[in-house]
């Protein structure tokens, strides 16, 4: 029998959630056994019923095999990595990133690589922060993802609270992010919104944007402003009212203007003409738009944060 108390990053989740993160070795079918076997008790009485809303002190009994409890040797990779980030923003809740070029955010699976949240749980831990062995089964977590070769902005959530928030507000859309990039050519339109069919072919690990909605498609949304024009290349501000799969990148490429750098679906020949070697994009600028109650994060609204240094925009000087 193993006895757990409910911490404040536990609380306000259902039980089964939480098992299911405490007890990764667990099968979810084993789960639910459990708890219909009256293996779990909250304050006393046993629970059957997973839904059950977890709070602060709430004391849980367990009577589960040691071996469920164990978690992956891969989980405290980030005690060995020396923290390399750069700080756009920092409060007690989140931490907003400027994502090198080059660097995946979560690691593979044989956690082999240097990823980008390895870096901010090694920073928050060395600046006592976080301390896994004080926590039942939170763990800092990033609310956005970026592709390995797009640089950029990431949220980073430092507690449960901002992170179920966070991930909220993601979800409903309720901020604006802003891209730069390098387009090939001159658009016709200066400015304006772009609207397209993606399709995401998994084998191929690539997507495609047609005109009209098909099987399988997502429509897309991807508003754009030209800001400069230089040697039949276009330096361009995108906002995604959408965010999908490599959007920004195959929906200018389907119009004829394919970001410069791009190897999946830009013109490698241009590429090589102006040595670049990954594709011209970056989310530098983010905006908080909060239209529903924010809570604990609710300060942030209305606040914008931008990326300093983007590494192409010396092009256009």
């Amino acid at each position: 029998m193993r006895e757990i108390i409910v911490k404040k990053n536990d609380a306000n989740q259902r039980l089964d959630k939480f098992l299911t993160k405490l007890c990764p070795n667990m099968p979810q079918s084993m789960l639910y056994k459990s708890l219909r076997k009256d293996c779990v008790k909250v304050n006393g009485k046993h629970i059957k019923d997973g839904a059950f809303w977890l709070s602060e002190g709430d004391v849980l009994k367990l009577f589960l095999k040691d071996e469920f409890f164990q978690k992956p040797d891969l989980e405290n990779n980030f005690l060995n990595v020396t923290p390399d980030i750069n700080i756009v923003y920092e409060d007690e809740n989140i931490l907003l990133i400027d994502k090198k070029v080059g660097m995946v955010v979560h690691a593979d699976d044989e956690g082999s690589c240097d990823c980008l949240i390895d870096h901010i749980k090694s920073y928050l831990y060395k600046k006592g922060e976080y301390d896994p062995s004080a926590e039942n089964t939170f763990v800092p977590a990033l609310c956005n993802r970026l592709d390995r070769n797009t640089g950029g902005i990431v949220i980073s959530a430092k507690n449960a609270d901002a992170l179920r928030i966070m991930n909220q507000k993601v979800k409903d859309r309720e901020m604006k992010k802003f891209y730069l990039c390098i387009v090939l050519g001159a658009l016709t339109k200066k400015s304006g919104e772009l609207k397209g069919y993606l399709f995401k072919d998994e084998k191929e690990k690539r997507v495609y944007v047609y005109n009209t909605s098909k099987k399988g498609t997502k429509t897309i949304i991807t508003k754009y402003r030209v800001l400069k024009e230089k040697n039949d290349l276009s330096l361009v501000e995108v906002e995604l009212v959408t965010g999908r799969t490599h959007q920004i990148r195959a929906h200018f490429a389907s119009i004829g203007h394919p970001l410069l750098g791009d190897g999946k679906y830009g013109i490698n020949r241009i590429n090589k003409k102006y040595g670049m070697t990954t594709q011209a994009l970056y989310s530098y600028k983010l905006k908080f738009d909060f239209s529903t109650d924010a809570g604990i994060l609710d300060y942030l609204n209305g606040k914008e944060f931008t990326a300093d240094n983007v590494f192409f925009t010396g092009m256009f000087s």
